[in-house]
């Protein structure tokens, strides 16, 4: 069985505007879709971003197995000047991906962002919705082992909420592993196996998605 292992992770190395993580211990099956919650500042996308390997924890480590990938803010991974076509071509690379592959998938990411009409404008007139959807198609269209997903994920108008949702769930049942930070506790309650919830760095708990919302509310009093 395929596992994302975070064990003994020491203080993350600092970054400005960054909560350094500390005594993390974690390990992730294949197949779960594991929600994060907290409050801003927590240490939620340094979590995330030390799973990906962007991050280098100071002490301990990070085991992954399998292809990774993140999906963190609107249009991340884009070229601002160059067309949403040829955006799909370099945010697939980054992603590992042979120009072929994406030349294959290339009709699919565009019906899926809905964005037939934009595809070939420049990535800079695009809204931050339209960017988010982009972003979101070529990411989940080669599915990778692992999908990390900061936030994102509840961008656009409800139609194309419920599409993005709708293949995280196809995700899950294709055996993919998905980890997402979402303020959206209804999403997550709907779709995670587990949830943690993270406080000033460190896991504060951690359990089935009931419990963690519960002691998320109690902490907010």
């Amino acid at each position: 069985m395929k596992r994302m292992l975070l064990s003994s992770i020491g203080k993350s190395t600092k970054y400005p505007q960054t909560c350094g993580l500390s005594d993390i211990s974690l390990t992730i099956n294949k197949g779960e879709i594991i929600g994060i919650i907290g409050r801003n500042g927590s240490g939620k996308s340094t979590l995330l971003r030390t799973m990906a390997g962007i991050y280098k924890p100071d002490n301990g480590w990070v085991g992954i197995n399998g292809q990774i990938s993140l999906l963190a803010g609107v249009g991340v991974g884009m070229n601002k000047d160059l067309t949403g076509r040829e955006n799909i071509h370099l945010y697939g690379s980054m992603l590992g991906h042979e120009r072929e592959v994406m030349d294959s998938m290339m009709d699919e990411i565009i019906t899926f962002s809905e964005l037939e009409g934009f595809i070939d404008e420049p990535f800079r007139t695009y809204s931050s919705g339209m960017k988010a959807r982009l972003g979101i198609s070529v990411a989940t269209a080669v599915q990778p082992d692992i999908l990390l997903i900061d936030e994102v994920l509840g961008v656009g108008d409800p139609g194309f909420k419920k599409k993005s949702q709708q293949r995280i769930r196809d995700m899950m049942e294709n055996s993919n592993t998905v980890v997402l930070v979402s303020h959206s506790f209804g999403l997550l309650k709907e779709i995670c196996s587990r949830m943690i919830m993270m406080e000033r760095g460190k896991i504060k708990c951690i359990g089935i998605p009931e419990e963690v919302i519960a002691a998320y509310h109690e902490a907010e009093g």
